[in-house]
């Protein structure tokens, strides 16, 4: 008597054989205990698979795995890259005005340099406290007659958000982020390394230095 593979009784309950085949294995079960011990294994198999073919995991959860591999992605390449920028200017560490008194600011002014590139940025606390509003603008200073409009801008607030923008066409660029205190941007850069710009703490004020707010 012949018998039939393993192989054919998984296309047997997937009723992925041919229909003639079908049939002479449905007979074939009829004379063949060993066969059909088989058939149900595989049988038992689908039935059990099947449930976890249809589960969708809630969307919330998604996100989260999406923007933690995103943002573990982003920071396997984060420490090459800071290297690379130059500070010119932060409004968080210019000296207070005379008269002025200590206090948290709620907008920050920050100007790189890092490559060719040229970064200006502005952090502010949108009102509730809860986002941060970035605006910026991006040029390429070895070639300042040509915009760098349409290049993709990610902000992470150094936890699992992330937010996207892209520049226009005058290279400005636009997102708000959770204000979880500290903030990230990350930029294309030449060799397909990406730009970091890692603030933490990004609107608290740094030990040791005075912060303008006129009495």
């Amino acid at each position: 008597m012949k018998h039939f593979s393993s192989e054919e009784w998984i296309d047997f309950v997937n009723q992925a054989a041919a229909h003639r085949k079908l049939e002479l294995m449905r007979k074939h079960l009829g004379s063949c205990k060993a066969c059909t011990k088989k058939m149900e294994l595989w049988r038992k198999v689908r039935e059990t698979a099947e449930p976890e073919g249809k589960f969708q995991p809630p969307a919330g959860t998604l996100r989260i795995v999406k923007s933690a591999f995103a943002s573990a992605g982003m920071k396997a390449r984060q420490k090459k890259s800071a290297s690379l920028v130059e500070v010119l200017f932060d409004s968080l560490l210019q000296p207070a005005l005379p008269g002025a008194r200590s206090t948290n600011m709620a907008t920050r002014q920050m100007l790189y340099r890092a490559g060719s590139y040229q970064i200006d940025i502005q952090i502010e606390v949108k009102p509730g406290g809860a986002l941060l509003m970035v605006t910026g603008q991006l040029m390429d200073v070895s070639t300042p007659e040509m915009v760098s409009a349409g290049v993709r801008v990610a902000l992470s607030d150094g936890s699992e958000n992330l937010a996207y923008t892209v520049t226009n066409e005058f290279g400005e660029f636009r997102a708000e982020i959770v204000n979880s205190g500290d903030l990230e941007i990350f930029v294309p850069g030449g060799g397909g390394e990406p730009i970091t710009i890692s603030l933490r703490h990004a609107l608290d004020v740094v030990p040791g230095v005075r912060h303008a707010s006129l009495v």
